[in-house]
């Protein structure tokens, strides 16, 4: 019974602290009107996840986002760097295949959009049987040491995530 009125736990906690955080203040009637929004969205929306991924360590989401924001930061620097600093001839671009041990359709999704909002490098491309993912990297001399960071840094931590 509490499945079918709270089908989705963490996100119907997520849209309650959205909403509190978009009404700017926080008083009862905040509280209460988040709440009706925080349950009826998950419930009106529980059809089309029949498939939920499972989530093994909810605890490393928390882990992953930190590492995901200090590589946002510390990337941002070295692209500013790499702008303000070297000449076009010295920027050495490149296309990097990285072959995943990811099979859940949302850790790869995951995965895809942590490469692309880290300053630098965008996946392009997915592979049609899922086994690897195309990167551009604005500029490395090392493709394979890019490759080795992706699948330390992040895939390896999906891994747990996303069993």
């Amino acid at each position: 019974m509490l499945s079918r009125l709270v089908p989705h736990p963490l996100l119907s906690l997520t849209l309650v602290l959205v909403w509190l955080g978009l009404a700017n203040t926080f008083t009862l009637g905040n509280l209460i009107l988040g709440s009706v929004v925080g349950l009826a969205i998950p419930m009106l929306t529980a059809a089309y996840w029949p498939d939920r991924p499972a989530i093994a360590r909810p605890l490393k989401i928390a882990e992953y986002g930190l590492v995901v924001l200090w590589d946002i930061i510390v990337a941002n620097v070295q692209v500013a760097a790499i702008i303000l600093f070297k000449r076009e001839p010295e920027i050495r671009s490149q296309w990097i295949p990285i072959p995943l041990e990811l099979k859940s359709a949302e850790a790869i999704t995951v995965l895809a959009g942590t490469i692309t909002m880290t300053p630098g490098t965008v996946s392009a491309t997915l592979s049609a049987d899922g086994s690897a993912i195309l990167v551009h990297c604005l500029h490395t001399d090392d493709p394979i040491a890019v490759r080795d960071e992706i699948k330390t840094r992040y895939e390896r931590r999906l891994l747990e995530i996303f069993p």
